[in-house]
């Protein structure tokens, strides 16, 4: 299947399921990667009812902050912080 007949949900977990232990993307930069800039909100969105175990979204943040992991606020930061992310 090429990357153009995907979805953009399935772009952007495919995306966010590659960020490596202790590191970060933006909301925006991983709009960017999945073929949609300015999209920023969206895989916000999109992230937020993420069900998937395998996808650590929590390495996405925001641009001027660490933001909010499944409406836990302080939960993401402390994740960030064990793998050496932050």
């Amino acid at each position: 299947m090429s990357k153009s007949s995907l979805s953009f949900e399935e772009k952007v977990l495919l995306v966010v399921e590659k960020i490596p232990r202790g590191k970060t993307m933006t909301y925006g930069e991983v709009a960017r990667a999945a073929g949609s800039p300015g999209a920023a909100r969206a895989v916000g969105t999109l992230l937020r009812r993420n069900i998937y175990p395998h996808i650590p979204c929590h390495r996405v943040v925001r641009r001027d902050g660490i933001g909010e992991y499944n409406g836990l606020r302080g939960e993401k930061e402390k994740l960030l912080r064990e793998e050496g992310a932050i």
